[in-house]
């Protein structure tokens, strides 16, 4: 029986520690295939690379670098570079959280959503710490959550958003299916002069809160829990239809 092709990508770059703790973790489950941005390509979001060329170098077996975003890397794989096509796309393991409405800004997410746009099952990957002492726990998540994948398969428009706490292995108090929580974003913008007086501004801010509700993910990682979101490609608010039909048509 042939094994599962798998294909990784993060948005943290080829050189990432956590794109190689995931591919690693792949490896017990099928072949992997290695599509990375050759930079930093974090909160790109859903971004594709348009008005310029794409270049990919390979840098060793089945590793390959993009100079593009996770979205181009995995576009290009799919479409084009690979023999066959994956059975599984895999993205991360992100350093620092995606929860709520992170996943709108997240290049991560848009690594597994390019997948699922593709038809092919996805999954992205987070370990909640913006500096992981622990990301081999995450690794060990990513393999049995591939591996569930793999072996009952998604349904259609559907990928899995899984972040994980940063904390040692039988520190993890299972695994939760959640909702996406909410954000509360306190960017702010700072406007600065370079040396040649001309302006110019930084988006920063404080790390951003959320809101606890029950059910969601942001709850799960308070409470010790892997969270295991499923993201739909469907965003319409099918509630507001009827309302916008009594006011247009």
């Amino acid at each position: 029986m042939a094994k599962p092709q798998i294909l990784v990508t993060n948005d943290d770059g080829i050189q990432a520690p956590g794109l190689a703790i995931l591919a690693e973790a792949m490896e017990a489950l099928g072949d992997v295939w290695v599509y990375a941005p050759d930079r930093q390509q974090s909160a790109v979001g859903h971004g594709v690379s348009l008005h310029r060329p794409l270049r990919v170098t390979q840098l060793k077996d089945r590793w390959f670098m993009v100079d593009g975003t996770p979205t181009d890397c995995v576009m290009l794989a799919v479409r084009d570079l690979l023999d066959a096509r994956p059975d599984i796309v895999v993205a991360g393991v992100n350093p620092g959280a995606n929860l709520g409405d992170d996943v709108t800004y997240s290049g991560t997410v848009a690594g597994a959503y390019e997948g699922m746009l593709l038809g092919i099952n996805a999954v992205a990957f987070s370990d909640v710490s913006y500096e992981p002492k622990h990301m081999e726990t995450s690794g060990g998540v990513a393999q049995r959550v591939a591996a569930m994948v793999l072996g009952h398969g998604l349904p259609k428009d559907t990928m899995l958003n899984v972040n994980v706490p940063d904390v040692t292995e039988d520190l993890l108090r299972g695994t939760r299916v959640t909702r996406m929580g909410r954000r509360h974003y306190e960017d702010e913008i700072v406007r600065r002069e370079d040396p040649r007086g001309r302006l110019y501004y930084w988006i920063g801010g404080n790390k951003p809160s959320h809101i606890l509700e029950p059910g969601t993910d942001f709850e799960a990682i308070e409470q010790g829990y892997v969270s295991v979101t499923p993201l739909h490609r469907d965003v319409t608010n099918h509630a507001v239809l009827e309302m916008l039909r009594g006011w247009i048509e």
